[in-house]
């Protein structure tokens, strides 16, 4: 009984082949899997800075904490924009006041701290070493925003009920800002100016570093009952609410009694949508990649043109071999190979001349993709998932292009393939 041949040694065998041939033939090889290269390379790129730009969002929005969502009168982020309608919608609404958040956090049973803000604006800082640049952000806040934002006092303290109660001149600075305008002193207790007004520092920030290269540490904090009596807002500022839970598993019973407790208390009858917007970290990194989503599949769509462009070049040249060793293929016949055999060797010919373009595809690619994190200054990040779906669509080109020429090749009729000159 003739002793069948192992499937791993077949597939051995006709690999090596299969390289042996696209060694023979370089410069033709090189323009064929040129195709292939070009398609897998667009969509690794691609693929590749839109993760590093996801990374970076998710890094951003991920300055609430785990346990932690905002409640605005305005959608958090526009990734997909808003009709003119929806912002006559939205612009309707009652702002969210201080006096609202107040009755809120004395209803609430389950929440671990209720905090409020407002941004004001953005300027200069002046101390008596130095002035910042214009670029300062000035945020009004109330103690519970500091554990929301995962705000850790590096030095002195943080704000006080008794500061928001009675609006007093004091503020705490990033870190990014303190070491800035105070450069060679400790700021607790030093005084500021903002727009001529002095401020007393009471605390400094620990760092958080920069993203999408901003400095996420270059902020002043103050009283938001401060911030209001100075710059305004009273009868028409709507301020964010921050609520944060003990712990993951409470957060969404928390969602619903916020939900609830903030529909009364803003009279929204039975019925009505929320007149309000609630968002956290995983809702916002949700939206963002839906917002996403449709490019890659534009993406996906475009490099897969190339691809099959590519798969048709592999036919051809395909076809191209199968003419050239038709003598080859009459001796292999001859001295026992099957047609399966024949089959198998330029499937895998095909499959190996996709690969070799797509591996070096997928390595331009992340170079490329990673260009934008070196501009951007962001840790480089390599997208496992499509690499490995790039591999196998080559393989998939591979094989589907590579079978009419593999059937071509196994139908040869030995006796005229030996004849073949």
């Amino acid at each position: 009984m003739k002793k069948r041949t192992p499937l791993l040694t077949e597939l051995h065998e006709s690999l090596r082949m299969a390289l042996g041939a696209i060694a023979a033939h370089k410069l033709r090889s090189a323009l064929t899997l040129l195709g292939v290269l070009v398609g897998v390379f667009s969509i690794i790129a691609v693929m590749t800075a839109m993760r590093v730009m996801q990374a970076n969002i998710e890094r951003q929005l991920s300055s609430l904490g785990s346990t932690t969502f905002m409640i605005r009168k305005w959608p958090n982020t526009y990734f997909t924009g808003i009709s003119d309608t929806d912002w006559q919608r939205y612009g309707r609404r009652k702002n969210i006041t201080l006096g609202q958040i107040r009755q809120l956090e004395d209803k609430l049973t389950l929440s671990a701290s209720i905090g409020a803000e407002t941004t004001f604006w953005s300027g200069e800082i002046s101390t008596r070493y130095k002035t910042s640049a214009p670029t300062v952000r000035l945020y009004g806040e109330t103690p519970g925003s500091f554990p929301a934002h995962n705000w850790i006092i590096g030095d002195g303290r943080a704000l006080l009920d008794a500061d928001v109660d009675s609006a007093r001149s004091v503020c705490v600075l990033g870190y990014g800002l303190a070491t800035n305008i105070f450069p060679n002193s400790t700021p607790i207790g030093e005084e500021l100016k903002i727009g001529g007004i002095h401020y007393t520092v009471i605390g400094v920030l620990e760092p958080k570093g920069s993203a999408m290269g901003g400095d996420q540490d270059n902020f002043i904090v103050m009283p938001v009952t401060t911030g209001m009596n100075r710059y305004g807002g009273w009868s028409f500022r709507s301020l964010n609410l921050l609520v944060a839970a003990p712990d993951r598993a409470s957060l969404p019973a928390l969602q619903e009694e916020v939900r609830g407790a903030l529909r009364v208390l803003r009279k929204v009858p039975p019925g009505k949508d929320d007149d309000f917007e609630i968002s956290s970290n995983d809702s916002l990194i949700e939206q963002f990649k839906n917002f996403t989503r449709n490019v890659r599949i534009g993406v996906t769509i475009v490099s897969s043109i190339a691809l099959l462009a590519a798969g048709i070049g592999i036919m051809n040249i395909m076809l191209v071999s199968v003419t050239e060793r038709t003598r080859e293929i009459g001796i292999r016949r001859a001295i026992g190979a099957k047609k399966r055999n024949i089959m198998l060797q330029f499937i895998i010919e095909a499959v190996a001349l996709c690969e070799v373009g797509g591996a070096i595809g997928v390595v331009f690619g992340i170079l490329g993709g990673n260009i934008l994190a070196l501009v951007m200054k962001l840790p480089p990040v390599i997208p496992v998932d499509w690499i490995i779906i790039g591999l196998a669509i080559c393989s998939f080109v591979g094989i589907v292009f590579g079978t009419y020429p593999a059937w071509k090749a196994a139908n040869l009729d030995p006796i005229e393939s030996l004849r073949y000159e």
